[in-house]
C-alpha cells in the first residue's frame, strides 16, 4: 500500500508541478490603447436569472467600447420569473446598445448548447464572446479582447479568466479555492501546450471556427460542456490557434452557489461531461486528481483501523497539500484575491471528501439545474 501511495503521489506531484511551471510560462497581457477594430457578438443564455440580470446588464452598459462594435444576444431559455421583463426594460432604456432577445428553440438534451447555437446563427459579427447571466463584466473586457486579437490575428479561440465574488461565508470560500485550482490548472495547461480546461463564462471564438468544427454536434446529448467540448474540437482543428488571455483587465466575476445542495448539483453537472472528453491529457489529469483524493480517504480509513501508519499518512497529506497550495497561491496572486488563503488548511482537508463524493454521486444519481432534472 505504501509503494502504491508513493507512486500515486509522485505522479500527482509531477502533474501539479508541471501545471505550476506552465502557469509561469504564460505571459501576463497588458492591453494597449487602440482604436476599436474588432466587432463582437456577446452571447448570454439565461433561465430564471431575475436576481442577477440587473447586475450583468448594468456592467454591459458600462463597457468602455464603441457601441457600434458589439451586440448583445440574450437567449431566454424558458424562464418562469421576470427575467424577460428585466431584459425588455433594459432594451428600452438603453437604445444606444444593439440588443437582441431570442427565445430558445430546443433541439437536443442540452438547453444551453441549443441557446448558444441559436444565438450564433443570428450573430452579425465574426467574433463570438460567451458569458453567463450571473456574471459581472469589467469595463475593459472588450478592449482587452480587442487588443489581444490584434496581436494574435490567427487566433481562433481565446480562453479568459473567471473568478468568484468572495464573502466571509465558508461555503463561498470553499468554492473560491476550487475555482482558483481550476483556473491555475487552466493557465498551466496552456503554458505546457496542453490546453484542456476553459470556462464558458469568459470564452471567445470565431463564428467560422464554430461552424468549421460543426458546433456542438456529437456532444449535444450531454447537458453540460458547451465550453470544454468546443475547446477540444477547435484545438484539434486549429492546434496552433488557441490562446489564453492572462490579463486582470479581462477577469469576469461570477457568484458562488448559495447552498451545498446547489453546489453538489453544479459539480455533478460538470462531472457528467468528463466521460465524453477526447483530450488524453484531460482524461489522465482527471483520473490522477480523483485517484489522489480518493486515496487519502481510503488511507484515512485504513489508518483508523490501525492498518496504515499515521506518520506515512501525515507525510502524504503534507506533500499533497503543499503542492496544491503552490498552484492555488499562483492563481490567487494573479486574481488579487490572496487574502482568502488563510482558509487553506481547513478546505484542503475537506476537499478530498467532497471530490470523491461528487465523482461517485455523478455516476449513479441525476441532478437538478435551473429547475430542471437531468440524468447522467
Amino acid at each position: 500500500m505504501i509503494i502504491f501511495s508513493l507512486i500515486t503521489l509522485t505522479l500527482y506531484t509531477l502533474l501539479i508541478g508541471s501545471l505550476y511551471w506552465g502557469f509561469t510560462k504564460v505571459k501576463t497581457f497588458k492591453p494597449q490603447t487602440r482604436s476599436n477594430e474588432t466587432s463582437f457578438s456577446i452571447v448570454i443564455p439565461f433561465r430564471n436569472e431575475a436576481k442577477h440580470l440587473p447586475e450583468l446588464l448594468h456592467s454591459i452598459s458600462e463597457l468602455d467600447y464603441s457601441t457600434n462594435h458589439f451586440e448583445i444576444l440574450l437567449i431566454n431559455d424558458g424562464s418562469e420569473d421576470i427575467s424577460e421583463s428585466i431584459v425588455n426594460h433594459f432594451k428600452q432604456t438603453h437604445r444606444e446598445l444593439q440588443i437582441t432577445l431570442l427565445q430558445n428553440k430546443r433541439h437536443s438534451t442540452s438547453p444551453k448548447k441549443d441557446a448558444i447555437s441559436l444565438a450564433i446563427s443570428h450573430a452579425q459579427f465574426n467574433w463570438i464572446l460567451t458569458t453567463d447571466a450571473d456574471c459581472v463584466l469589467p469595463k475593459t473586457w472588450l478592449n482587452t479582447f480587442n487588443t489581444f486579437i490584434q496581436g494574435h490575428p490567427d487566433c481562433q479561440l481565446i480562453v479568459a479568466p473567471v473568478t468568484y465574488f468572495t464573502t466571509s461565508k465558508f461555503l463561498n470560500m470553499f468554492q473560491w479555492f476550487d475555482v482558483m485550482s481550476l483556473q491555475g490548472a487552466t493557465i498551466g495547461g496552456f503554458g505546457i501546450h496542453q490546453p484542456f480546461l476553459c470556462n464558458g463564462a469568459n470564452l471567445g471564438y470565431k463564428k467560422q471556427a464554430f461552424y468549421d468544427v460543426n458546433g456542438f454536434a456529437e456532444n449535444d446529448a450531454i447537458a453540460s460542456g458547451d465550453d470544454i467540448f468546443l475547446l477540444e474540437k477547435i484545438s484539434s482543428t486549429y492546434p496552433e490557434s488557441i490562446q489564453y488571455l492572462k490579463s486582470t483587465d479581462a477577469v469576469i466575476f461570477t457568484h458562488a452557489q448559495p447552498t451545498l445542495k446547489d453546489l453538489i448539483s453544479q459539480r455533478k453537472r460538470w462531472a457528467s461531461k468528463t466521460k465524453a472528453y477526447t483530450n488524453k491529457f484531460s482524461q489522465i489529469t482527471g483520473l490522477l486528481v480523483l485517484s489522489m483524493n480518493a486515496l487519502l480517504i481510503c488511507l484515512f480509513i485504513f489508518m483508523s483501523f490501525g492498518d496504515f501508519s499515521p506518520t506515512w499518512f501525515t507525510g502524504l497529506c503534507a506533500v499533497k497539500f503543499a503542492v496544491d497550495f503552490m498552484l492555488i497561491y499562483k492563481s490567487a496572486v494573479f486574481f488579487n484575491q490572496d487574502k482568502g488563503l488563510k482558509w487553506y488548511i481547513i478546505i484542503a482537508i475537506l476537499y478530498p471528501i467532497f471530490c470523491s463524493y461528487v465523482a461517485v454521486a455523478s455516476l449513479f444519481t441525476s441532478y437538478a439545474w435551473k429547475d430542471r432534472t437531468f440524468t447522467q
